[in-house]
């Protein structure tokens, strides 16, 4: 059985990593989402437009359930912010 024990040892491990990496994604697309959300279109240079498109249309492409996760990766990490600098 020690194999078998390796195995999971390892797939537990590379489950920690892609959580880790799901964690930090999600909190990169909640980010985008914040900024996108707070940006003025008709105020953009002419070259940003169409970056600005692509990521909205990617964002509004994710399932609802994860761009809330997103959101809250981001409000999560904005509130750690806020906790150490008072």
């Amino acid at each position: 059985m020690p194999h078998r024990d390796e195995k999971v040892s390892m797939l537990g491990h590379e489950l920690e990593l892609l959580m880790g990496e799901r964690q930090r994604l999600l909190q990169v697309v909640g980010a985008t989402a914040a900024l996108v959300a707070s940006l003025d279109s008709s105020l953009l240079p002419q070259g940003a437009i169409k970056s600005a498109n692509l990521v909205s249309s990617s964002l509004n492409a994710l399932p609802e359930e994860t761009l809330r996760d997103a959101l809250a990766a981001v409000r999560a990490e904005i509130e750690k912010e806020v906790r150490v600098r008072t």
